[in-house]
């Protein structure tokens, strides 16, 4: 049960993350992270609703408050990179920047010990990062978008572990509030967010609502099944938007790129299970 649960939270992030790039391409994309947290808190409410909690104390909520200002980072710099450039570059570079700084934090502030495995996974991630950028003399913009979503995605998971098990969903809940208040004022000077006709600002709910369903499946996974095989099966989401960016939009990619690409996979997978 818990690897289908994992499964389907990187089948659910790999739709969003699709969809998400579509249509930030269409409208402008501080809308599409506004509205999309929007519809993530709807759905994270009404899940913790659901699934009653035993105990929630303030300092639960705080640390999914933090996450929650972790994945407004991560979805905004995601969403305007993928507004101008290609998803086989920016999903790729954050999901391995996330999981890189992830592994990073746990030993420098949390006193975790990675094993062989892990550390293989930290040295592959600075080459396949320059190689799925290209391998030019800096990085493109792109790719940047990539970097800094990757570090909202860190500080997302990071602070959502350290929030008590026992406090349920509602760190996720108070995660999309936080979300919501990062990026409202960005959001309120962007024209025409007021004037986004109904089929987009639709769009925008659902594809927030399923990256909240994605999260509330991997913790639910996380509860069930060892952690490490959780995360490396949730962690496959980049996969799916490059197979779709390449063989729905035609997206170009480079032998380079290519090679970076298995590199990211590589060490994704050595980090998680390290």
């Amino acid at each position: 049960m818990g690897a289908l649960l994992a499964l389907t939270s990187a089948l659910t992030y790999g739709i969003v993350d699709f969809a998400g790039g579509l249509l930030s391409r269409r409208v402008p994309h501080a809308a599409v992270t506004l509205l999309g947290q929007i519809g993530g808190l709807l759905l994270a409410a009404g899940a913790a609703l659901l699934l009653p909690a035993d105990a929630v104390a303030g300092p639960d909520l705080l640390w999914g408050a933090l996450s929650g200002v972790g994945s407004a980072t991560a979805m905004r710099f995601l969403n305007r990179g993928l507004s101008n450039g290609a998803m086989s570059v920016v999903v790729p570079v954050s999901a391995v920047t996330g999981v890189a700084l992830s592994v990073l934090c746990g030993v420098l502030l949390l006193g975790d010990r990675p094993g062989a495995l892990a550390w293989a996974g930290i040295a592959v991630t600075g080459p396949a990062l320059w190689w799925v950028s290209g391998g030019g003399t800096r990085l493109g913009r792109e790719a940047t978008d990539g970097l800094l979503a990757g570090v909202g995605v860190a500080v997302q998971y990071v602070a959502l572990g350290q929030a008590d098990p026992v406090s349920g969903l509602w760190p996720v809940a108070a995660g999309r509030v936080a979300a919501v208040l990062v990026l409202l004022p960005d959001a309120v000077r962007t024209p025409g967010l007021l004037r986004l006709p109904a089929g987009p600002t639709a769009q925008a709910l659902l594809i927030g609502a399923g990256a909240a369903l994605g999260l509330v499946l991997y913790l639910l996974a996380a509860q069930r099944q060892m952690l490490a095989v959780a995360v490396v099966l949730a962690f496959l989401y980049p996969a799916l938007p490059v197979v779709l960016g390449l063989v729905v939009l035609h997206e170009h990619v480079s032998p380079r790129q290519t090679a970076g690409l298995l590199g990211a996979a590589l060490a994704t997978v050595l980090l998680t299970v390290g």
